[in-house]
């Protein structure tokens, strides 16, 4: 055998299996990775809303909360919005939506909440510890918590009426 056959030979054993990894790893979508806290029990947590009034998760229970991590930078933040808004009015009294500031200013947030509504309570996270805690890595992502604080659902990036009705509706 040549000396240039064994090379294309080599590369080829080398090459074939990378390329048949990046094949079927291009299937799965990275945001997609499950989350280890569906079906535990909510991280509780205490944090300061925007107007300075302490918040506990645990104080919320008998009724699904949506945890949303959100920014005022995010596009897909800003598109999600009125989905919530209209989610936090049709639920009003039977559920408790919370978003948590992530990684942007209460400044920003209050001004963008003023001049496109609100849809719960916002609250503040210093030092990103409560987004650590439910393992975020970006923005939006939603934790749906059932009435006893268990985690029933994570959702990456926006969602859509149809699809909040379908996480919230079996909880009620």
């Amino acid at each position: 055998m040549t000396l240039n056959r064994r090379v294309i030979l080599v590369g080829a054993v080398i090459t074939l299996p990378l390329l048949l990894f990046l094949a079927v790893s291009l299937r799965f979508d990275p945001r997609e990775i499950p989350s280890p806290l569906v079906g535990a029990p909510a991280p509780d947590f205490e944090l300061r809303s925007l107007d300075g009034e302490p918040v506990r998760l645990s104080a919320l229970r008998g009724q699904p909360v949506l945890i949303n991590f959100w920014a005022t930078w995010c596009q897909p933040c800003i598109a999600e919005h009125p989905v919530l808004v209209d989610g936090a009015r049709r639920y009003s009294g039977r559920a408790h939506f919370l978003g948590i500031i992530y990684q942007d200013e209460p400044e920003m947030i209050q001004r963008f909440i003023a001049a496109r509504g609100g849809w719960g309570r916002t609250l503040v996270d210093p030092g990103v510890k409560v987004a650590l805690s439910y393992g975020v890595y970006g923005a939006p992502e939603t934790f749906i918590v059932d009435k006893d604080g268990v985690i029933v659902e994570k959702v990456t990036g926006p969602t859509s009426r149809r699809h909040l009705d379908a996480l919230l509706g079996p909880l009620l």
